[in-house]
């Protein structure tokens, strides 16, 4: 046990500093501040001795160097129970502190909106709060050091508890908080520097990862297994209403958001299991949406739907004919909310950013460490698609193309979706054969009643044979899209041109593992 005389509170966030240092100073702390927290102490009648006190010097620098000082540090840094440390405090006249309640600048909060210069962001970087935090839990065996707001109640009962003292255990367990608190900190500071790495190389040479426990799941992807949501998914979405959130749900939100977010007119996908079982525009979002549904009616039970648009009631209504885990859009109306969430049960997400403004790294854990990516966010225009058959598309069937192919970006490979227009209306997924996929695709849409005579297909990956590409002839396919690339390219070709279809070149793919 350590008992507690003299406290150093440095804080940016001041939730519950105020009682807290009230309580501290009741049972005869001395309290040492600095800047903003000293005057917020001193101004609700609690004694303060200013840090420039216990240094001897003014902060400098407008502010930038206030604790950093021999008199602060070695004050958190010696041991109790170590002889010359103690008669180095004694020959400078340095008198131990035995407890720092220190957290730092909000620089976390600070980049999150996106908005902040990177000037503003560097000011919010803190420098000596987390020294003396260091410092503190470094010499956990003889010093005491607060991080969290939420322990001031604890760390006062405990003093009440030990005659003014607090326990080993707790010491070492507020060390460990501390530590994990600057590692954090540290590393979204390093993330967000990370950011800008690609203005100077493909990668960053290190990825730094820190993200707090967001919330506990019930399970993961399957009731065995434990889960928690990590990071700030919240600071992207709103749950309005319905059950908490799954770990299978957030997945499909994520997808989902992905996808509708290529998507410029009134759009309306439905997600299940990570792929789109349906996807569809048009003037009206109630009429997206049913074009949707239409590709895939037995798949859409129990679906994720998300739309670009605010929902209206019109594809309110429609959505709540069957039965849809979530509903996910960028607002709801109070009638619509009021409407929906006469199903108890079912979600109601608000999207709050667009999600195309944001330039993530994609990170998957493998045995042994991560493999990281950039985001595709590649997209293609119709100047960049090269004709290789004899017959070229028409301008119908160049936006149906491009919108087939926009849909093939976000199923799980290997994948077919045929196209008519604006609307899906098969979609193969995951297949280890692109020929299999191609025959879903065709199955699909033959069970929705959708004639295929006339549409248009995107496969993701290049067709390795002509026999895919065969089996959506016989389909009805008049044009296909996709990257090219295979040594059987002019195999793949010639069958398009004895078949009299189009097929056009993106030069890029869309695998989707």
């Amino acid at each position: 046990m350590i008992t507690i005389k003299r406290a150093l509170i440095s804080v940016s966030d001041k939730r519950g500093i105020i009682e807290f240092a009230q309580a501290l100073h009741k049972r005869g702390i001395e309290i040492i501040s600095t800047g903003g927290t000293a005057k917020e102490l001193s101004e609700r009648g609690i004694p303060v001795t200013l840090v420039s006190e216990v240094t001897g010097y003014p902060e400098i620098l407008g502010g930038r160097v206030k604790t950093l000082h021999p008199a602060i540090h070695g004050a958190l840094l010696a041991r109790s129970d170590v002889l010359p440390d103690t008669e180095t405090l004694a020959s400078h006249n340095i008198q131990p502190i035995e407890l720092a309640v220190v957290n730092l600048y909000p620089f976390e909060e600070t980049i999150s909106g996106n908005s902040a210069s990177i000037e503003s962001a560097i000011e919010q970087i803190d420098i000596g709060g987390p020294t003396m935090i260091r410092a503190a839990a470094k010499n956990f065996k003889h010093r005491a050091v607060v991080v969290n707001p939420e322990r001031y109640a604890d760390i006062i009962n405990e003093l009440d508890s030990n005659n003014g003292s607090i326990a080993d255990k707790t010491l070492f367990n507020l060390a460990r908080e501390a530590f994990q608190y600057t590692a954090h900190y540290d590393a979204v500071i390093a993330r967000y520097f990370n950011s800008f790495a690609h203005e100077t190389t493909d990668l960053p040479g290190r990825v730094t990862l820190s993200l707090n426990k967001e919330m506990a799941l019930r399970y993961g992807e399957n009731p065995h297994q434990k889960a928690a949501l990590y990071g700030s998914f919240f600071q992207y979405f709103e749950h309005l209403h319905g059950k908490e959130l799954s770990f299978n749900n957030i997945l499909d939100i994520s997808a989902s958001v992905q996808l509708i977010s290529e998507f410029d007119r009134p759009t309306a996908v439905i997600i299940k299991h990570n792929n789109p079982c349906g996807v569809a525009s048009d003037d009206s979002l109630s009429a997206a949406y049913l074009k949707a549904y239409q590709c895939d009616r037995l798949s859409a039970f129990g679906g994720i739907v998300a739309v670009n648009r605010p929902l209206d009631m019109d594809t309110a209504q429609a959505v709540n004919k069957i039965f849809t885990e979530v509903i996910v859009a960028p607002a709801f109306d109070q009638d619509v909310l009021a409407f929906l969430q006469k199903k108890k049960d079912r979600r109601i997400i608000k999207q709050l950013i667009d999600l195309r403004i944001l330039d993530d790294l994609d990170i998957r854990s493998v045995y042994g460490g991560l493999l990281v990516q950039d985001k595709d966010t590649e997209r293609v225009t119709k100047d960049r698609l090269k004709v290789v058959t004899k017959r070229k598309p028409g301008d119908n069937e160049f936006e149906s193309l491009l919108f087939a192919w926009r849909v093939a970006k976000h199923v799980k490979s290997n994948a077919i979706i045929f196209v008519r227009s604006d609307q899906t209306l098969g979609i193969g997924a995951g297949q280890m054969s692109r020929v299999d996929s191609s025959k879903i695709a065709v199955n699909k849409a033959q069970d929705a009643g959708f004639e295929l005579s006339g549409s248009v297909v995107a496969s993701d990956g290049f067709f390795p044979f002509a026999d895919g590409v065969i089996e959506l002839v016989r389909a009805g396919a008049t044009a296909i899209i996709q990257p090219g690339g295979s040594i059987r390219d002019q195999e793949v070709i010639d069958a398009a041109d004895e078949n009299n279809i189009s097929m056009v070149f993106t030069g890029i793919r869309h695998f989707r593992h």
